[in-house]
């Protein structure tokens, strides 16, 4: 496998252009609903409550995910993790992984990480430290585990 190099940006969702917008929820789309045969809510009306981390070459995104804050009810999470499928292979999703959590640990030291992962990545969570906290469920029909990396 070969690496990328890349570039990090880390951004409200009010802060993107409208074509950096477009680009990143098209890429979303493409992996969660079309790619994984999923009907369902994309737009969820929580991305403006998030902050919303890119791998860009030039200008053109490679990858994205989601960062959740901590509430009430849950420590600081990641999700919405997408690699563009013209840059698999790459290692990508690793990458995105290692600058999702170092963002999210820099903005809430000392506080675990969730994520709520399709199953047949655990193995791939688990090798970035995350462990499975729960029982296997349905969402949006694939079968998924909540995931914890503990500090």
């Amino acid at each position: 496998m070969m690496s990328v190099a890349y570039s990090v940006d880390v951004r409200r969702i009010d802060e993107f252009s409208a074509a950096d917008l477009y680009d990143m929820l098209k890429l979303r789309v493409d992996v969660f609903v079309v790619e994984q045969h999923c009907a369902y809510p994309e737009l969820d009306g929580n991305d403006k409550d998030c902050l919303h981390l890119r791998l860009l070459q030039d200008r053109e995104l490679l990858a994205c995910a989601r960062l959740w804050r901590p509430t009430p009810a849950h420590h600081p999470r990641i999700g919405r993790v997408a690699v563009s499928p013209d840059h698999r292979g790459k290692r990508l999703g690793e990458a995105l992984m290692r600058e999702a959590i170092s963002e999210v640990e820099k903005r809430h030291p000392g506080e675990p990480i969730e994520i709520s992962a399709q199953s047949h990545l655990q193995k791939f969570y688990g090798s970035l430290g995350f462990e499975v906290i729960s029982e296997e469920y349905l969402e949006d029909g694939i079968p998924h585990v909540d995931m914890l990396r503990r500090v």
